[in-house]
C-alpha cells in the first residue's frame, strides 16, 4: 500500500481495541484519510482486500443515508469452507478489521454516543455458496453454453419454463409457465409471478436446461432447474 500511517493511528486492529473504564471507545485506522470521498474510500478498500485476501473475491458496494454512509463487502468466492457459524464469524471479523483500517470511530454506549467516518458491513453472498457447491460437486450440473447476457437477449415472451427440479417442498415443482414479459432484471411469468435474473456466476444454460443457484449456508447446493421451451416460429 502507498498510504502513509495516519498520525496517532492505532497499531491494533478494530477488534483488538477495548472500551476504557468509562465506556469510551476510540479507533483510528492506519489507512484513515479525514474527509475522504466515498468513491475514493470504496476504491481503496477494494484494492486492499484484493491484495490482503489474495485467493478471495469480493464485490464492493456503497450506500448513503441520513445517518451516514456505508461500505459493504460481499464475499463471492473463497477457498475457505464457511459452512459453520464460528468460521463465518471469524471470517467477518477478519475482513471487517481490514476495512476499519480506513476509518475512524468514537463511541460510548453508556452515553448513547456513536460517531464514525463510515459504517462497514461484511456479507456472505449467495454466489459464495454456489461456488462452494461447485467445488464439492453439484447435483444437476449444466454446461454454460449460453451466457446470462446472451440468454437475456434470446429469451422472449411466449417462451415457457418448466421447473423440473428444486429444493424439497417447492410448490411450483413440475409446473410449466409461460413468459409474458422480459425485463432487464427479471422475467414476468403467467400467474403474476416473476423470476429475477441471478448473478452470472449463479447461472448456467446449455440451450435447453437452465440452472439457477440459490444456495445458502444451510444447503449450499440448492438450485432451480428449468427446461426452456421456446416459442416455435410461425
Amino acid at each position: 500500500m502507498t498510504d502513509a500511517t495516519a498520525p496517532g493511528a492505532s497499531a491494533r486492529l478494530y477488534s483488538q481495541t477495548e472500551h476504557d473504564d468509562r465506556g469510551n471507545f476510540h479507533y483510528e485506522g492506519d489507512l484513515y484519510r479525514a474527509g475522504e470521498a466515498l468513491p475514493s474510500l470504496a476504491s481503496r478498500i477494494e484494492r486492499h482486500l484484493a491484495e490482503h485476501f489474495t485467493e478471495t473475491t469480493f464485490a464492493i458496494r456503497t450506500e448513503k443515508f441520513s445517518g451516514g454512509r456505508k461500505v459493504i463487502a460481499e464475499l463471492l468466492d473463497a477457498p475457505t469452507d464457511l459452512t459453520g457459524r464460528d468460521a463465518q464469524n471469524a471470517f467477518i471479523v477478519e475482513v471487517r478489521d481490514q476495512m476499519e483500517r480506513f476509518g475512524s470511530t468514537r463511541t460510548n454506549p453508556l452515553q448513547d454516543f456513536w460517531s464514525c467516518s463510515f459504517y462497514c458491513e461484511v456479507r456472505i453472498a449467495q454466489a459464495y455458496w454456489s461456488a462452494l457447491a461447485k467445488r464439492s460437486g453439484s447435483r444437476n450440473p449444466v454446461d454454460t453454453v449460453i451466457s446470462l447476457a446472451a440468454f437475456k437477449k434470446r429469451i422472449k415472451a411466449g417462451d415457457q419454463l418448466k421447473l423440473i427440479d428444486a429444493p424439497a417442498g417447492h410448490r411450483l415443482l413440475g409446473t410449466t409457465r409461460e413468459i409474458t414479459k422480459v425485463r432487464s432484471g427479471d422475467l414476468i411469468l403467467e400467474g403474476r409471478s416473476y423470476l429475477s435474473f441471478p448473478r452470472a456466476s449463479a447461472f448456467a444454460c446449455d440451450g435447453r436446461l437452465i440452472r439457477i443457484a440459490i444456495g445458502s449456508e444451510y444447503s449450499p447446493d440448492d438450485h432451480l432447474l428449468y427446461e426452456w421451451i421456446r416459442l416455435k416460429a410461425a
